[in-house]
């Protein structure tokens, strides 16, 4: 992962760009996946908890990844929780390794 979750609670503009959507984005998530809930202050500021970063990848991976609408992404979580969270897992540490091995291309390029 590019960013580690070393905190115990993140707002939802780190959460947004951790896993690269939109803050708005995740408001509507939550109104439509109950795994993701984060916990509100009493002035209803959102903070994300770890696990809560981690189901937000699993639906980022289901319906932007594999292009689900949010009815078959429910269905998909109901069905395969576990499976879908290793595969969203497995596909951002694949993405991570090609942004760093992007950079030290570019960074041999520079020293040209």
């Amino acid at each position: 992962m590019t960013q580690t979750t070393s905190k115990k609670y993140y707002k939802i503009s780190e959460v947004a760009e951790m896993i690269d959507v939109a803050p708005s984005t995740l408001r509507f998530w939550e109104s439509q996946f109950n795994v993701l809930k984060p916990r509100r202050n009493d002035k209803g500021t959102r903070y994300y908890t770890p696990g809560d970063i981690d189901n937000a990848r699993m639906i980022k991976y289901l319906v932007h990844d594999k292009g689900l609408k949010i009815e078959a992404a429910l269905e998909e979580i109901r069905i395969n929780r576990d499976g879908i969270s290793r595969k969203a897992a497995a596909l951002k540490r694949l993405t991570d390794v090609r942004d760093r091995i992007q950079a030290v291309i570019d960074s041999l390029h520079k020293l040209r």
